[in-house]
């Protein structure tokens, strides 16, 4: 194995460091103001002029070398999570979810719930038969939302009581997402899905800044915040081509692995640009970025929101790959790099 550069390590590390900075900071679709703040300001110290739509959106301008084309990059900031839906009399929060987490992977999760007045409690979600010990049914009961709650971590034994902590419907639930970085490279978190793509895209910023290089094209690099509930991309600048990075999918048939970027030729909304998705496949090929071309069964994204909206743009898809998604998922710091040479190779780096 060949021995980094000096900049391949810096780059690394860039990467390492926002990712962690990004998921570190709860960010449920509707409640992501705190996230976009950092990345704005990690855009605005590496130099770059940003502004945010009326939805929230983080815009980035990046000039090119010509000015006759516009192109985007978009990831989303805005992940899975909770909202509370009722007290019951025990002062056990009912829940419903916001995206689409995968329910049965959350029982036995520590969580925080964020008040309307700036309050947080921390908690657990459970199903409500936790005990192997009490319920007959303890392992057999549905994990979903008419099964599971929150228990919270403060005496309260009734619903005033939750009440009287500031605690309603509509507050949040964010729940923990255990991010771990391993010595071989493995990164272990919930929501992976986008911001493993989102710190690509910040770090692609971090390049242009460290080697000087701008792209060909003028370019948005935009950061969506509801693209978990379907409608992030629907008020993008408009653009020649868009090139959403998003998770690429593992599982079943598909070939991607968590080493790769996966380019994505079709999705349950349709088939990405032809001429798009070929060249990403070709500029792969001719510079031995490690990829996979697959198919997505049961997945939407930005670039499908925008096409509904009426945007009159190329698009393509692509990312590192994410195991288990919607769950614990795990990629490897060899599928952002190998995401991040590709959208670089994209915009014509020079």
């Amino acid at each position: 194995m060949q021995e980094q550069t000096k900049l391949e390590q810096e780059q690394e590390a860039f990467v390492r460091d926002t990712l962690r900075t990004l998921l570190g900071q709860d960010s449920p679709t509707g409640f992501t103001e705190k996230v976009v703040d950092l990345a704005e300001g990690i855009a605005r110290d590496l130099g770059f002029e940003t502004r945010r739509t009326a939805k929230g959106n983080l815009m980035v301008a990046v000039p090119g070398r010509e000015a006759d084309r516009r192109v985007g990059l978009c990831a989303h900031l805005d992940t899975l999570g909770l909202m509370v839906r009722s007290i019951t009399s025990e002062g056990m929060l009912m829940v419903t979810r916001v995206g689409g987490p995968l329910m049965p992977t959350l029982d036995g999760e520590y969580c925080r719930v964020y008040t309307r007045d700036g309050r947080v409690y921390t908690g657990t979600v459970l199903s409500l038969s936790p005990s192997v010990h009490v319920q007959d049914d303890a392992a057999t009961r549905a994990r979903d939302e008419k099964n599971m709650a929150v228990r919270i971590d403060e005496k309260v034994h009734d619903k005033e009581g939750v009440q009287a902590l500031g605690i309603a419907p509509g507050d949040y639930v964010c729940y923990d997402p255990k991010t771990v970085i391993t010595e071989s490279g493995f990164v272990k978190s919930r929501f992976l899905d986008d911001k493993a793509s989102a710190a690509c895209l910040l770090t692609l910023l971090w390049q242009m800044r460290r080697t000087g290089r701008r792209p060909r094209y003028s370019t948005w690099v935009c950061f969506t915040v509801h693209e978990e509930v379907g409608h992030g991309g629907s008020t993008l600048p408009p653009v020649d081509e868009l090139l959403a990075v998003d998770m690429g999918c593992i599982g079943e048939d598909l070939s991607c692995t968590e080493y790769q970027v996966s380019i994505c030729a079709k999705d349950s909304g349709g088939p990405y640009d032809y001429g798009m998705v070929s060249r990403l496949i070709r500029l792969a090929k001719e510079n031995q970025v490690d990829h996979a071309v697959d198919i997505y069964p049961h997945y939407g994204s930005d670039i499908g929101a925008a096409w509904r909206a009426g945007m009159d743009a190329r698009a393509a898809l692509i990312g590192p790959g994410v195991h288990a998604s919607h769950g614990m998922e795990r990629t490897h710091l060899d599928a952002l790099l190998a995401t991040l040479r590709l959208a670089g190779l994209y915009l014509e780096l020079a």
